[in-house]
């Protein structure tokens, strides 16, 4: 193998591995956001687990994050709007990256 290919080979792994980590993180972020809004909408325990796990699966209708902040804006009405759910939404990416790293 040429140095060139171990070259490819190293950053299709990099990449592989970098979108994981991205997609781990995307998906701990809406859980996160998921419970915040859970806890918005007076749900505990089993209910709030179950409810974040309705954010996750929003996430899946379309690219982007607009699927998640519709749902969470619809679900909670006026106790918060589009606006502040995608600056918590930010929030909880940082958060949710910053323990993936703490994990590894």
């Amino acid at each position: 193998m040429s140095t060139f290919d171990d070259r490819e080979t190293a950053f299709e792994a990099k990449f592989a591995h970098d979108e994981e980590m991205k997609f781990k993180a995307e998906a701990r972020a809406n859980k996160l956001l998921g419970l915040w809004a859970a806890h918005l909408l007076g749900k505990t325990g089993d209910d709030a687990d179950a409810y974040a796990k309705e954010v996750i699966v929003a996430d899946f209708e379309e690219a982007g994050h607009e699927d998640v902040i519709r749902k969470v804006a619809k679900d909670l009405g006026d106790k918060s709007s589009p606006d502040e759910i995608r600056a918590k939404l930010r929030e909880c990416l940082k958060e949710a990256k910053a323990q993936i790293l703490n994990e590894t």
